[in-house]
């Protein structure tokens, strides 16, 4: 079993299937349920509305810990996280919002999400990486160019999605979102090296349902297995 730590209302573990309470009460001495990744997969909604509350000293450190254990080209290990807390996540809508807009933003529950996660890419270390003699003659530590994927997004983008598995799977709510047109921004406010690339960023907190709405994305149904999965041929 993995290492575990209480919180006030579950347990959450470093890695692998764990016991946590019914989804049905807090109450920690109710017999404990196996989440597994189908679960966490299942459980996984886009949060918008979150409470204040701070979340427990360490708990991101550790959940980062895990989710950069996801496959990088190369073993490059070229992804890096940029974490914000507290002021830091205050700065951080004052860079991409403007007053008038975080004024009348729909979700404004979202806006004091203790936490705010942002993966980065860094194309350096995928080009001094297959520029070694063992990936070399791939021709990919030629520059970016030479990628036709750029794998920096790739690897971060799956480090972005395990660490949203494993904050649902600690109990927490989640959501990911666009940087767009304010990445630059976010790395100058942040001093984020400028060949940094973000996939995003996560909002992480304790969620606060009465707070939330759906948005008009959570109207579309989910499309039948038989429609995305081809067997053998398209």
């Amino acid at each position: 079993m993995a290492w575990m730590r209480p919180t006030a209302t579950c347990w959450w573990p470093l890695a692998g299937p764990w016991p946590r309470t019914s989804r049905s009460t807090s109450d920690p001495t109710v017999a404990a349920l196996t989440v597994t990744v189908s679960d966490a997969l299942g459980d996984r909604r886009s949060c918008r509305s979150f409470t204040p509350e701070p979340l427990d000293v360490g708990l991101l450190d550790d959940l980062v810990d895990v989710a950069r254990r996801t496959p990088t080209a190369g073993n490059c290990q070229g992804v890096e996280f940029l974490l914000l807390e507290g002021a830091d996540v205050a700065s951080y809508w004052e860079t991409t919002l403007s007053a008038e807009r975080r004024a009348g933003f729909p979700w404004p529950g979202f806006l004091v999400a203790p936490a705010i996660v942002v993966p980065f890419g860094l194309p350096s270390r995928y080009l001094a990486r297959y520029g070694e003699p063992d990936k070399a003659a791939t021709g990919l530590g030629a520059g970016s160019d030479a990628w036709s994927v750029p794998y920096w997004l790739t690897d971060a983008a799956f480090a972005a999605l395990a660490l949203q598995l494993l904050v649902v799977e600690a109990g927490l709510g989640c959501c990911f979102f666009g940087l767009f047109e304010h990445e630059a921004a976010v790395r100058r406010r942040f001093g984020v090296p400028e060949e940094a690339r973000a996939v995003g960023a996560i909002a992480i907190g304790h969620p606060e349902p009465s707070g939330d709405r759906s948005s008009r994305s959570t109207t579309r149904g989910r499309r039948p297995l038989d429609e995305v999965l081809h067997r053998g041929a398209w």
